[in-house]
């Protein structure tokens, strides 16, 4: 199976305050989808409407980015949460994003976990099965963005949410498909312009012990972090015809 279009996505508003990753910005013309910082674990209020806005300009789909309420760990400490903790903590974030975007004219179209609690989602099924049950209160239309995997394709299976099975595209994968997370080095430009283009034309990613596994992806993350995320998101951009495309939600509406 050949992929037809792509979603490349981002994360903006990861900041509060004077503490601005000022690259954010200089990558807006080269993805498809931007989740927004909610406020627990970044984003303040100006910095969310500052966002907003941008994607507005640029007609750029919205996504609400949850994470724990550890503003000073920046949402990468891992916290132990009761199911009503986990619904309380993903609808209050749902809500106040969706609040000020109504308030311009926007709408959210997915959510995506952020930091440690993305990393949660990714290993335990029930924890994932909550923050999917928590999105469904608030809106059932809204998608689910995940690291592609077996527990993202069983919550989908057991709860009927809609996703999008995500890939990070300058991260090391184990043998086992798994994400290396202890690994903090971003793999270099050419791998990783390699590893869109085996996803583009083979639906397959390379893992590390060299084997080609296929995959389902939707979506594809780059890490604003990465120093090299504006070189390789411009030729990133040059591999995919026209451009990259959110079409996960637009399908199921009969957009397209």
């Amino acid at each position: 199976m050949t992929l037809k279009h792509i979603d490349f996505n981002m994360d903006a508003a990861q900041g509060y305050g004077h503490f601005r990753n000022e690259k954010e910005e200089e990558l807006l013309d080269y993805v498809s989808s931007v989740s927004i910082s909610c406020g627990l674990h970044a984003g303040d209020p100006v910095l969310i409407r500052e966002y907003l806005l941008k994607c507005k300009e640029k007609n750029i789909t919205i996504g609400a980015h949850i994470g724990f309420n550890d503003i000073a760990g920046l949402g990468y400490r891992p916290m132990e949460l009761k199911e009503d903790e986990i619904e309380a903590t993903v609808i209050y974030q749902i809500g106040a994003l969706a609040a000020f975007a109504k308030s311009y004219s926007l709408t959210l179209d997915y959510v995506r976990p952020h930091g440690a609690m993305y990393k949660l989602a990714s290993e335990n099924f029930e924890f994932s099965k909550a923050i999917a049950k928590a999105i469904q209160k608030f809106d059932r239309w809204l998608v689910y963005t995940g690291l592609d995997n077996e527990i993202l394709e069983r919550v989908a299976a057991e709860t009927n949410i809609v996703i999008n099975r995500e890939l990070f595209i300058d991260k090391t994968y184990t043998q086992e498909f798994k994400v290396d997370w202890e690994n903090k080095a971003y793999i270099n430009n050419d791998d990783a312009l390699n590893r869109i283009r085996t996803l583009l034309y083979s639906s397959q990613i390379k893992l590390g012990n060299g084997q080609f596994m296929p995959v389902k992806a939707d979506t594809v993350h780059f890490d604003s972090k990465n120093p090299n995320a504006s070189e390789l998101l411009k030729k990133a951009n040059e591999i995919i015809t026209p451009t990259p495309f959110n079409y996960n939600k637009a399908e199921l509406s009969g957009w397209v």
